[in-house]
């Protein structure tokens, strides 16, 4: 997922969720500006930074990726085995 469609996903999120920017980031305890940032693909959160903001979202970040995949026309089906495999230690390592 690059940065846009990141981005793209936050500010969707947020805004189902009735949420401006400054809510957003007074819950998640980042500026505003970062916000701003991340929904323009102009940044990129870590995965700490993303976690906050997962959590102020009230979603999990395997939520958050799951959700992208299954929207995405190049989703999990397409994989490798070893795509796999890796996305599977990924998905584990954040529990």
């Amino acid at each position: 997922m690059d940065k846009k469609e990141l981005g793209l996903r936050i500010k969707r999120l947020r805004e189902s969720r009735d949420m401006s920017r400054n809510a957003l980031a007074n819950k998640a305890g980042v500026s505003p500006t970062y916000i701003y940032q991340l929904e323009k693909g102009e940044k990129s959160p870590t995965i700490e930074y993303l976690e906050y903001i997962c959590t102020a979202l009230d979603t999990s970040l395997e939520e958050f990726f799951n959700k992208q995949q299954s929207a995405s026309t190049n989703g999990i089906n397409s994989l490798s085995e070893v795509q796999l495999s890796l996305l599977n230690e990924f998905i584990n390592s954040l529990r």
